[in-house]
């Protein structure tokens, strides 16, 4: 099967993936996801992403069914839990932002679902913690890429207790799957990094892919000689075992001597009652290279006060890592997996620059 990789951070690349890492893939199912013959699977990713077809196949491995959404409209996504008795679900958080803001929520009946999956971009943890209360079901939070055949990491039901001494957890990723192995590495050096210390997530396993299509050299770039795959995900792991993901190395941002993480920013942003999506990039600045600047969308019929929202990140941040402007737009541009396609938000501040991270 070739599967393209979302293209969030430059052009799309053709993953290759054998049998043999699908097969890997979908013995997950009836272990780490629970699948059983009675699933009722709801498809809601595209089909030419590994969310998608990858989720397909795991009911289908198991003789489950499996829905296929056309398009993603929350009101049809809603009746089809309904008619079909949608049993599981693998969604991206921006639909779950949609579903709680969709009207016909309180009047659906959720009986059905036994669990949400969710995954594929960040998610905060304010969202997360109304989506437990209102679907009424376990959550499955999954972390893995295209080059993995998808899932490597997951933080299983019972990690998810927000009212519970671990409720810290719901930032996590979960631990990697039995047959995984997961390193947080210093990419200059290639050497592990102390558990807390943010580093670059790298993977081997027989969810690898065989490689890029037609791209030997970014395929090189990308898996070393001993088969680690690097993700490009910075990420750190706690005591535990737990990996907790910041963003892609690529939209960290350097604001003087200090690295932000825009996901860490976008969580307390999407905290802000006034605040419906948000999404935080660098812009060029001549004193520190760069400052955080803050893409927020407001809750419907509010009119959002840019100065209220860097107070509000300042009583809850760093000051460093708070934005130093607010731009509200209608809508953040997204791929069709759901992710947000930072580097069109960047191109504008960095026309006739070099942008420079590191």
């Amino acid at each position: 099967m070739q599967l393209y990789t979302s293209g969030t951070t430059g052009l799309p690349k053709g993953v290759m993936l054998s049998n043999a890492n699908l097969a890997t893939a979908v013995s997950e199912a009836g272990t780490t996801f629970s699948i059983k013959p009675d699933t009722v699977s709801l498809v809601a990713m595209p089909l030419f992403h590994i969310g998608g077809s990858g989720w397909a196949l795991c009911a289908m491995s198991r003789g489950g069914r499996s829905i296929v959404l056309r398009d993603m409209d929350p009101d049809v996504l809603l009746k089809l839990i309904e008619q079909e008795g949608i049993t599981e679900m693998f969604v991206v958080p921006a639909v779950l932002m949609a579903l709680l803001a969709t009207p016909a929520l309180s009047s659906t009946d959720l009986s059905s679902l036994r669990r949400i999956f969710y995954g594929a971009s960040p998610i905060s943890e304010d969202v997360l913690v109304k989506c437990l209360s209102t679907f009424g079901c376990a959550f499955c939070q999954v972390y893995g890429m295209t080059e993995t055949t998808g899932a490597i990491t997951s933080l299983a039901p019972e990690d998810h207790d927000p009212d519970g001494p671990r409720r810290g957890l719901l930032r996590s990723a979960g631990r990697p799957h039995a047959t995984v192995a997961l390193r947080i590495v210093d990419p200059e050096t290639g050497d592990d990094v102390p558990v807390g210390e943010v580093g670059e997530v790298w993977t081997r396993s027989k969810y690898n892919m065989a490689g890029y299509w037609n791209k030997p050299e970014e395929t090189a770039a990308t898996v070393s000689a001993q088969g680690w795959l690097r993700t490009g995900d910075a990420g750190y792991f706690d005591a535990e075992g737990y990996v907790y993901l910041h963003d892609r190395i690529k939209d960290m941002i350097v604001s003087g001597a200090e690295n932000v993480y825009p996901a860490e920013v976008e969580n307390v942003l999407l905290s802000h009652p006034s605040v419906y999506d948000a999404a935080v990039i660098g812009v060029p600045d001549e004193r520190w290279g760069e400052t955080v600047k803050a893409i927020v969308v407001a809750a419907p019929g509010v009119t959002l006060d840019a100065a209220d929202v860097i107070s509000f990140c300042r009583d809850r941040l760093a000051h460093y890592k708070c934005p130093t402007s607010v731009d509200t737009v209608e809508a953040l541009p997204r791929n069709p997996s759901g992710k947000i396609l930072k580097r069109e938000l960047r191109a504008p501040y960095w026309v006739g620059r070099q942008r420079r991270i590191n």
